[in-house]
């Protein structure tokens, strides 16, 4: 077993874990980076399609290239990422971080630790769909590494089920790819990816979406062989007489996203909206060392806004390490009505900063209050599936426990 001391230790080698990286480092303290995998970048590695960088870089770039405009601002990768290493376990008493490597047990002591785990697909048993679970059933991730990484089709006829942002761009892959795509079918009235995908997706490739329709069975015995799909109602129950087969081969789910906390989850305190740690504007948990950013804390939209998170993290992961005095969080912000994700949930007040939400529903015109004052208008129509950033100033006019919420308004 070794043992290594390290000034910023960051857990996950995505795009937070790389912003990171790149702040703590030129700052001048000793930086580590963990990256289970072989190679650091995470999902970006995967997602060949544009659309990445117009607010971090002002332009449009693929995934990979985004993930290479970060190791260029990161410098010598050799000296700070440590890629094949799995955390065991985080003592946050000790201040221990155990890792196994290909070199046998590892124990790192931070002094600062940043977490940027980023999340994991929920696959299709979350549905609890009848059936056997037959071969030709993926999730949408998986689906992505075959067809971008490997280089392989799944299968020939595909329906998507969950019209996340994933699974509305593999709809477009696959079909770009020569598979024959049915459709997509999204439980919820409404799509739950962006608006853009769903028109660059499946709308410009002539692909249906099936909205408050989901699937009733699976049918097969050793490979798919069909689907039977329906309609449901309000409370998501069947409707007799909807049901439909469609034989298909290949089952691709977006079903969804979740935070990837089980390291710090049983001493941090956590989010159970977000399924993340509670965090503050400096990006810093309820334990003063570790700090947290991006897919972990909450699942986001856009990597960018991601990658700004992991810069404030690492940021001020250095300025903890070299003694500097944080200031403690002087505002608790509330959830209210109509508001689902919500982040950061603690302020310092010392400068201005950008806040995220979701709203839990739609609305065609609404405001975000703040302890029943109103600080945004939307005159456009508002989505769970898109994320509102705010930039939030003007504390000294706050009350110390602030109420937000999302209202509709004349």
């Amino acid at each position: 077993m070794r043992i290594e001391k390290v000034d910023v230790l960051i857990i996950g080698g995505g795009a937070a874990g790389l912003a990171a990286a790149i702040e703590a480092k030129n700052t001048g303290v000793k930086t580590l980076l963990l990256e289970r995998d072989r190679n650091t970048g995470g999902v970006l590695n995967q997602c060949i399609h544009n659309g990445f960088g117009l607010h971090v870089f002002k332009e449009e770039l693929t995934g990979p290239e985004f993930m290479e405009r970060l190791w260029e601002e990161l410098g010598n990768l050799d000296e700070i990422i440590r890629n094949n290493y799995t955390v065991l376990k985080i003592d946050h008493i000790n201040r221990e971080v155990i890792t196994l490597s290909e070199e046998g047990i590892v124990v790192f002591k931070p002094k600062a630790l940043i977490m940027a785990t980023g999340a994991r697909e929920r696959p299709l048993n979350a549905l609890r769909i009848p059936g056997s679970r037959v071969a030709g059933v993926y999730t949408a991730g998986v689906a992505q590494k075959m067809v971008n990484i490997y280089n392989r089709l799944p299968g020939n006829r595909v329906l998507i089920v969950g019209s996340g942002d994933i699974g509305l761009i593999m709809a477009r892959r696959l079909k770009i790819e020569g598979m024959d795509v049915l459709g997509v079918v999204e439980i919820m009235p409404e799509p739950g990816g962006l608006i853009r995908n769903v028109v660059q997706c499946l709308e410009d490739f002539n692909i249906p979406l099936w909205l408050s329709h989901t699937v009733f069975k699976i049918h097969g015995k050793e490979r798919l062989e069909g689907v039977t799909i329906g309609k449901v109602d309000e409370n998501f129950n069947p409707i007799p007489g909807t049901e439909r087969y469609i034989e298909v081969d290949t089952l691709v789910a977006s079903v969804g996203l979740i935070p990837q906390n089980e390291l710090i989850e049983n001493f941090v305190e956590m989010d159970p909206i977000n399924r993340g740690p509670v965090i503050d504007d400096l990006m810093r948990t309820s334990i003063e060392w570790i700090f947290a950013a991006g897919n972990n804390v909450a699942i986001h939209d856009l990597v960018d806004f991601v990658y700004e998170e992991g810069k404030i993290a690492g940021r001020n992961a250095a300025k903890y390490v070299l003694g500097e005095k944080l200031p403690k969080p002087k505002y608790i912000f509330k959830r209210g009505n109509n508001v689902g994700v919500l982040l950061p949930q603690r302020f310092t007040g010392k400068e201005p900063f950008k806040m995220y939400l979701r709203p839990k529903k739609s609305l065609e015109k609404s405001a975000i209050l703040f302890s029943g004052k109103v600080v945004r208008k939307f005159n456009w129509k508002i989505r769970p599936s898109e994320m509102i950033d705010l930039v939030v100033r003007n504390f000294e006019s706050l009350p110390n426990e602030v109420l937000v919420e999302v209202n509709k308004i004349d």
